[in-house]
């Protein structure tokens, strides 16, 4: 069955496709602007996909759509200044125009690339997001935000550039290592905690069926989680500041705070998914000391990301990744915010906690 989520954002609305052989509605995206259709598509891909193009350049050849690939390097190793800078040079000697575009295939770090590819060349050109992954599918392909990583951090430099659409061709996960799928569901289960309890049961009753790639529950797990986050995205798409208990977009960074540190401290060597997950685990660590979280709930973090199979614990040195929350995106000045719960569904900021209650939580994940 096809599911289609629409992400309602007042400048550019779009849909995202889930569902087992959708890759078709790709000929109708790419000629959806203004009726005249695209010239030219460039087709980013991780080297890992250079030997399954094939679904995706048989739609557009049917279209009769020139095509140019452009391979990148998996994962995060994408996002850098070299790498965009390569993407630029090569739609600069095919002579892209205003008219064409650029496909994201593939995971997050390549929808992230490639999203501010389209965004950066020519001041905006159009960009349809096919992620591949799980991870991809959840987070990165939806909600307009692109960007690269610096050696200061992640995804401290893009832009916000919505997509045309986004195709989440489910009979692509086939190819994912189960460590891959199981890396996604964190950002699924974060779902589950920010909005959408339905997601918890799910990992409740069905934890093994989760991390399969043909079932059920997995489509209905992702598309939940794509639900969830295209809400949050059409109410705030450029990420406003929150307040209180006035949580925006920034709700989306449950668990990201710490878990981009351990990612960023690890030399990007460990998952995203898993760093969010012992993320979430920390900052539902830090709700607990601070008396917004109950005893319960706490413990439902680690019950739950471990029974798909993520971590939920982390002995870093401190003082390392302290200094990298420091350039958290969320952060003022020298204060760290956090998005914090106080029950499933109810997020408010934390604003500058203790510096020793921030190592004491750290100290409890070893």
């Amino acid at each position: 069955m096809t599911t289609r989520v629409p992400v309602k954002s007042a400048t550019a609305p779009y849909e995202v496709v889930i569902g087992f052989d959708v890759l078709g509605e790709l000929a109708g995206l790419v000629g959806a602007k203004d009726g005249t259709g695209a010239a030219r598509v460039a087709v980013l891909h991780p080297s890992a996909l250079a030997d399954r193009l094939e679904p995706v350049l048989e739609v557009l050849g049917a279209a009769d759509v020139s095509t140019l690939t452009i391979e990148v390097p998996d994962g995060e190793a994408a996002k850098t200044a070299d790498v965009l800078v390569s993407c630029w040079d090569r739609l600069g000697e095919a002579g892209f125009t205003r008219n064409d575009l650029v496909i994201g295939y593939g995971g997050g770090s390549t929808t992230d690339l490639a999203g501010f590819v389209a965004a950066s060349w020519l001041r905006g050109v159009g960009f349809i997001s096919i992620p591949t992954t799980v991870l991809g599918m959840v987070d990165a392909a939806v909600g307009g935000k692109t960007g690269i990583n610096t050696a200061a951090g992640k995804n401290l430099v893009g832009a916000f550039h919505e997509p045309r659409g986004v195709l989440c061709e489910l009979g692509l996960l086939q190819h994912l290592p189960e460590v891959e799928i199981r890396s996604g569901l964190a950002e699924v289960v974060k779902c589950g905690f920010i909005t959408d309890p339905q997601i918890l049961d799910l990992v409740d009753t069905a934890p093994a069926a989760l991390q399969q790639w043909d079932s059920p529950e997995l489509g209905e797990a992702i598309t939940r989680g794509i639900a969830v986050k295209a809400e949050v995205v059409a109410a705030d798409l450029t990420e406003r500041t929150s307040s209180g208990s006035d949580v925006a977009r920034e709700l989306l960074n449950y668990g990201h705070t710490y878990g981009h540190a351990v990612e960023r401290h690890e030399n990007f060597r460990i998952r995203h998914g898993e760093a969010v997950a012992i993320g979430m685990v920390y900052v539902a660590e830090l709700a607990r000391r601070l008396g917004l979280m109950d005893d319960a709930l706490a413990a439902r973090h680690r019950t739950a990301l471990a029974a798909v199979g993520l971590p939920t614990g982390y002995t870093g040195d401190w003082a390392a990744l302290r200094a990298v929350m420091a350039k958290d995106k969320k952060a003022r000045g020298t204060t760290l915010r956090f998005v914090a719960l106080s029950d499933i569904g109810q997020a408010q900021m934390l604003t500058g906690p203790d510096e020793d209650v921030l190592r004491a939580c750290h100290e409890a994940l070893g």
